[in-house]
């Protein structure tokens, strides 16, 4: 990578991986699925010196999602997805807090993006890439010029998303990975909403998906 720098904190009661892309040069910041703990998202942000500019969200699972609210009335600045994605944000029950999450949450994207759109944060361009199967409008966010790939629940290291949630598809999930994302570069570093980073060739390699 050149000129972003990636802090991850993981939170929530399944793990979920909460990114803050920033530019080293201007300290603006972009956050990646702010799972919950608004709190101490926005505490460790000040204390890092970001200038918050935009909240990324990668699919509108409730363990994705809690602290949007919170988080964009603070900063005051919007919140991105994939435009398939809005009944899920909207949906208690689909976004599944109505029954695992413990509280009732619903919300919505500022904007709302189409397949391939690009758009400029923190001086990267962004480009969305839609990968549904673990959910209609699951999405990756990939900034080529360095490197990474933010890929939500689609894609793992060595697995990727469920799919017997509400709008979850495995053969759509295999067709999302294999035609969207195995075709990018192989050094291209991959950070997943759970567990650890891999990368493109590492997992065209060894992921069970790339045989299915």
């Amino acid at each position: 990578m050149r000129n972003c720098e990636i802090r991850l904190m993981v939170l929530g009661m399944v793990g979920t991986n909460c990114y803050f892309l920033s530019n080293k040069e201007t300290k603006e910041m972009i956050l990646v699925d702010p799972a919950d703990s608004p709190e101490r998202i926005e505490a460790f942000a000040r204390k890092q010196g970001y200038r918050p500019v935009a909240i990324l969200l990668t699919h509108g699972h409730f363990d994705h999602i809690l602290g949007v609210d919170k988080l964009r009335d603070a900063w005051r600045v919007p919140v991105y997805a994939d435009e398939a994605e809005a009944e899920i944000l909207g949906d208690c029950r689909k976004n599944l807090s109505a029954g695992l999450g413990g509280s009732v949450f619903e919300t919505k994207a500022d904007i709302y993006l189409k397949d391939g759109e690009e758009f400029t944060l923190a001086g990267f361009l962004i480009r969305m890439i839609h990968t549904p199967g673990h959910t209609a409008g699951g999405c990756c966010y990939y900034v080529e010029s360095e490197k990474l790939l933010i890929s939500g629940d689609t894609l793992f290291e060595g697995s990727c998303g469920r799919t017997d949630f509400p709008g979850g598809s495995m053969s759509t999930l295999v067709r999302s990975i294999q035609e969207k994302l195995f075709v990018l570069p192989e050094d291209v570093q991959v950070y997943p909403g759970h567990g650890e980073p891999t990368d493109i060739g590492r997992e065209k390699k060894y992921n069970y998906v790339a045989g299915m």
